[in-house]
């Protein structure tokens, strides 16, 4: 059975998600991994399924296209991943909105191996909030980034924190 990812990005509209699920449904597919959200009233879903027939799934979807919305049905390598368990980090900024938040939060992350698996951003009035989910070979790892994320925090002006996932809970 393929493993295919869906994108459907749009004006929003209530029944979209309904609509998309429902489509998988009809194909003997299985949503394994999703994500939905408006941006700005725009609507933009991503999901990991597997189904019976990909084009299938794609010409089933065709419609919406119609309707506005933006539709990508690509075939995908299954999870190979499931047997390694990173350690998982949840950070937190919050400050005056201002360019370069992201990338330079992203680019200190990286610089010590940590790969953003979940990112989301608000803009508030004048203030700018980011939480994301990170994965780091080890707790070592995690560590070794602290000191490049004070800095971006200091150089922006924002406050922002690292909190393992873990049962314990530990925060740095």
């Amino acid at each position: 059975m393929p493993t295919v990812a869906v994108t459907v990005v749009g004006a929003d509209r209530p029944g979209i998600v309904a609509e998309v699920a429902g489509a998988v449904a009809e194909q003997g597919g299985n949503l394994e991994d999703s994500s939905m959200t408006l941006l700005r009233g725009h609507f933009a879903m991503t999901l990991i399924a597997e189904v019976d027939d990909a084009a299938q799934l794609e010409e089933r979807l065709a419609h919406l296209a119609a309707e506005d919305l933006s539709v990508t049905v690509i075939e995908v390598p299954g999870d190979d991943t499931a047997s390694s368990r990173p350690a998982r980090y949840l950070l937190s900024l919050h400050g005056a909105d201002r360019p370069g938040i992201v990338s330079a939060t992203a680019r200190a992350i990286a610089s010590g191996g940590g790969n953003i698996v979940d990112v989301t951003t608000r803009l508030g009035s004048q203030l700018y909030v980011m939480t994301a989910e990170v994965e780091f070979t080890d707790d070592a790892a995690a560590e070794a980034v602290i000191g490049a994320l004070e800095q971006v925090a200091q150089q922006l002006g924002v406050q922002l924190s690292l909190v393992a996932l873990d049962p314990a809970g530990e925060e740095f």
